[in-house]
This record gives structure tokens, sequence and C-alpha cells, in this order.
């Protein structure tokens, strides 16, 4: 793990090979649809100016338990050794995220908090598709008056707190898949 930079954590190869090619097969298989976004005022709203995402939804379900049992242990390893948060456990499913160049796929700036039922303290992203087949998409983090880019190896679990405001640049050609998952727990204090 690289825990060298204020704004994010980086645990690379968290997943083999083959464990990335069975959740991106069952990513595939999912049902998924254009994003929204999720503000008290735009509730529900696809506006894409701010994001163009195909999602689905990872439940908890016997064929995928072991991502669900793997990540709770990758996100309570990188909690442990870099962010000491306070953490209840997950409290949503993880979400299938997929970037299309043809669509100009792309996420702006943003944090993973706000008005939302539960408090989201840590956030998760699983690199799943091979940097070489997709360009632009980088996830990035404004931190410290500066711009940091995640890296894009496949198998990476890039971690970093709700609060922090990134952004997932647009897709120019291929394709990028990821899983994003969040942590929650009490309030900070």
């Amino acid at each position: 793990m690289d825990d060298n930079t204020v704004a994010f954590a980086v645990w690379d190869d968290a997943f083999a090979p083959a464990e990335l090619d069975a959740l991106e097969r069952y990513g595939d298989r999912l049902t998924a649809v254009q994003a929204a976004l999720h503000d008290k005022e735009i509730e529900g709203k696809i506006d894409s100016a701010v994001r163009i995402t195909q999602t689905a939804w990872i439940r908890r379900e016997p064929e995928i338990a072991w991502f669900y049992d793997r990540m709770q242990s990758v996100a309570a390893t990188m909690n442990e050794q870099v962010y000491g948060f306070d953490l209840d456990g997950f409290s949503e499913n993880f979400q299938y995220t997929v970037y299309h160049g043809a669509e100009g796929g792309h996420y702006d700036w943003h944090v993973d908090q706000g008005p939302l039922a539960i408090r989201r303290k840590l956030s998760f992203t699983l690199q799943l598709s091979e940097p070489s087949a997709y360009e632009g998409c980088d996830l990035q983090f404004f931190a410290a008056r500066k711009i940091e880019t995640a890296p894009r190896a496949r198998g990476a679990v890039i971690a970093f707190p709700a609060f922090v405001v990134h952004r997932v640049t647009a897709c120019t050609a291929g394709t990028r898949k990821s899983v994003v998952v969040w942590t929650t727990g009490p309030k900070f204090r």
C-alpha cells in the first residue's frame, strides 16, 4: 500500500487477475442504467454536464459474497493502516461503474458525502480495466490546492475519505470499468 499522499491511498494488486475477470463478467451481466445525481435539489436527475456513467448495483448474493468479504478485509486493513476512522461497515450495495469513450463518460468534481440517509466515511474504487483499454477517464483528487491522479493499474484499490473532492475525467476512447464501495460510521468528532 502507498500512503504517501494526503488525498488517497492505494493497495496495488489487491485482487488477482482471475478474480477481476470474474467480477467483470458478473458486473457485465447486471442491468446498467445511466447514473443519476444525488442532491436534495436535483435528486434522481440525470445531468450529462455533470455525469455520464452507466451503473449497476452489486448486491450481496451467494455468487458474489466472496467479493464482499474481501472488500471488508481490504477496507479494514486500509483504514487501520492509513486513516483510523471509526467505521461500521457497508450499508450500501457496491456500484459497478462503466465509463464509455463513445459517450464521453465522466463525473465532474464532487464528494461522496451529502444529504444521504447514511454517513459515508471512506470511499473505495477497485480498478477493473487495464489502463490500455481506455484513454482519459482518470480518477483525480483536489486536495492541498493541487490535482492528484490515482494510478490506473488493474486490480488496484484506491481509498479516500468521502469528503475529499474528486472527479473522473472524460473518457475519450475505450471503456473503463470499476467497482465503487463506501464504508459508513458514526459522525466525525
